[in-house]
């Protein structure tokens, strides 16, 4: 089983997200998109872990900033699309969409979604219904395109709508209250609003509004919920 704890890194200036993984059965832990390294380090010594693995989404310098000061203080292997082999900061092992990587039992696909980026990758645990969307899905919204097209995009957003509604969905950044108020005036319901009043609640608390199910987001957002490339342009 996956256990999964978000650190808020950047906060109040970008709101990224880090994650801090860890296989329950063999301990094995690794750190997703590590943005910045002091609550990262101050979470992995709370919980008593050292992560093993940096796993990155893409290439940005806001999930990829803390790669070598965690990798220096953990001695671990930086793992990301081997496409990104020379963009990605201590860069070790290379992934490849369709292919698999474990974190001790615990096994993750890799999807690309070239879009924001190109080379963007998501970590999909099936087992676990668990998958990290780096900048590609936000909660209610999407990433920007800064190296990809629309028609990417789409492409990209077909591929997690394609995934169970029961799986959990973690964002690379903490957004979900700037685009709630266009998500409600494009497609108001009963839906949206109690996942808006739910977010300001969890936000209110200092928590996440992560992790929401596929089902819900595939309901609520109107970029995922764009029926074809002509809907979704006209969001984008």
């Amino acid at each position: 089983m996956l256990k999964v704890y978000p650190i808020l890194c950047r906060a109040g200036i970008m709101d990224n997200y880090a994650y801090l993984i860890v296989d329950e059965q063999t301990k094995t832990g690794a750190i997703i998109d590590p943005s910045e390294a002091a609550p990262i380090i101050k979470k992995c010594e709370e919980l008593q872990i050292e992560p093993k693995y940096i796993l990155n989404t893409h290439h940005h310098f806001d999930h990829t900033d803390a790669n070598l000061a965690i990798k220096q203080k953990y001695n671990c292997l930086v793992v990301g699309n081997i496409k990104d082999s020379h963009r990605i900061p201590g860069f070790d092992i290379g992934v490849e969409d369709g292919k698999s990587f474990a974190i001790g039992a615990s096994k993750a696909e890799i999807i690309d979604v070239s879009a924001h980026t190109q080379g963007h990758i998501l970590w999909y645990f099936p087992e676990d219904k668990v998958v990290f969307t780096g900048d590609t899905l936000f909660n209610l919204c999407v990433g920007g395109l800064f190296e990809g097209t629309s028609e990417e995009m789409f492409l990209a957003l077909q591929k997690i709508k394609a995934l169970p509604d029961d799986v959990v969905f973690y964002p690379g950044h903490e957004y979900t209250m700037h685009f709630a108020r266009e998500a409600f005036a494009l497609a108001p319901s009963a839906e949206l609003a109690e996942y808006i009043n739910r977010a300001q609640e969890l936000l209110s608390q200092g928590l996440p509004v992560a992790p929401v199910t596929l089902g819900v987001e595939k309901k609520c957002n109107p970029y995922l919920a764009a029926k074809n490339l002509t809907e979704l342009k006209q969001l984008l």
